[in-house]
């Protein structure tokens, strides 16, 4: 009975190495194929699709901006927002409290620039368990213009990212843009492990997502540009202020109007938290549960990914047999190929070279969430704890 038990698990951890193998080469393929787009100016295939509709001048644009707290280079990461190469455009930064320290970070930024339309709106409706999306809905009434761009706080962007960003709205089947992000690591072991995971991971699956499914389903907190009139037309923000992931649904929501969501050719930059363990695990484990509640069955399904897992497992049940090292080499190229080619090439992370030794460790953090993501519901989120239903969030009082 053990030897049958020994040999069924070396079917499966062969069969995980198989199926992580080509998921490895479909992140390589989808990553060629963004790669030639971008050289080629259409990133954004859908475009090509449908065709652009030419405009004598870029629409003008109401940047929205959720804050609370203070995040790393927050004040220069607000000012690259400034320094646009863009006709006509209005920044506004929402808060829950006027006295939120986030508040005196960036206010600066009027004297600085005080020919930019730069505002401050306080939100003191709670509409919602996401405080964030319960103050864009406030913010999006005070916003001036039909096209929005929503980013985190955290989110550093180059001269000509709004032309960029807005280029792709040009099309009317164009509903919502989105864009891939790299993480400047803090000093800690767990910000450098959570930039490994964007550069090597997160957004590899992205680019699946988008090879295989055609297109988007969903954006990405990084950037979320759309029309005032299709946030209208799924209910505005506050249809969605008690969700998690607010991002994916807000994306998701577009899709369902019949409009396409887009990746955008450009990668904007968040830095990351100096994140001692317990932060960075309570955040891995948000992220985790967020996207677990938002796609459950891709969720599931990236067992079949975990490939320096089965290709152990397989080793330790091979009893070391020189071929169940052959196959832990070939797992381990691909693996490195993909974090090389998505990391380096795609988001242009300067740092992943260097830091490519902690993959395994990574890796292996990544599995032992992704199993713990399955046992409860609670998430923390900026000190306050949530149980999580159906992705919905429902704050747990102190």
């Amino acid at each position: 009975m053990t030897h049958f038990i020994s040999q069924a698990v070396q079917i499966v951890a062969i069969l995980g190495c198989v199926s992580s193998s080509v998921y490895y080469l479909v992140c390589l393929w989808s990553a060629r194929a963004f790669l030639r787009g971008q050289k080629a100016g259409i990133a954004c295939p859908e475009l090509v699709e449908g065709g652009a509709h030419s405009s004598p001048t870029p629409p003008p644009v109401s940047i929205l901006k959720p804050l609370k707290g203070t995040d790393p280079d927050i004040y220069e990461s607000c000012r690259s927002h400034c320094l646009q190469d863009y006709p006509e455009y209005e920044i506004i930064f929402g808060v829950s409290d006027a006295d939120d320290p986030a508040v005196a970070s960036v206010k600066p930024l009027q004297q600085e620039f005080p020919q930019s339309a730069i505002r401050f709106v306080v939100c003191p409706q709670k509409l919602g368990s996401n405080v964030k999306v319960s103050n864009l809905e406030q913010m999006s009434e005070a916003a001036r213009y039909d096209v929005c761009i929503v980013n985190d706080s955290d989110i550093r962007v180059e001269r000509d990212y709004l032309r960029r960003v807005t280029t792709p709205l040009l099309n009317e089947e164009v509903g919502l843009v989105t864009c891939l992000y790299r993480g400047v690591a803090g000093s800690t072991l767990g910000s450098r492990l959570e930039s490994l995971g964007i550069s090597t991971d997160f957004c590899a699956g992205v680019l699946v997502a988008r090879y295989l499914e055609g297109g988007l389903g969903f954006g990405l907190g990084s950037t979320l540009v759309f029309r005032r009139q299709d946030l209208n037309r799924i209910g505005g923000f506050k249809s969605i202020a008690d969700f998690l992931a607010d991002d994916y649904e807000l994306g998701h929501r577009i899709a369902g109007l019949g409009l396409k969501v887009v990746l955008s050719d450009v990668v904007v930059e968040t830095h990351l938290p100096a994140y001692d363990l317990r932060g960075f695990l309570h955040h891995q484990m948000r992220w985790a549960r967020g996207v677990r509640d938002a796609r459950f069955g891709g969720y599931v399904g990236l067992v079949a990914t975990f490939g320096l897992m089965w290709a152990l497992l397989n080793l330790i049940f091979a009893h070391a047999a020189p071929w169940s090292w052959a196959m832990l080499a070939g797992v381990l190229l691909l693996r490195v190929a993909v974090a090389v080619v998505v990391g380096k090439m795609v988001l242009k992370d300067r740092c992943v070279l260097r830091r490519l030794w902690l993959l395994p460790l990574r890796d292996l953090v990544a599995l032992a969430v992704w199993f713990a993501s399955f046992v409860g519901h609670t998430v923390t989120w900026r000190g306050d704890r949530f149980q999580l239903k159906k992705g919905r969030l429902i704050r747990i009082e102190p």
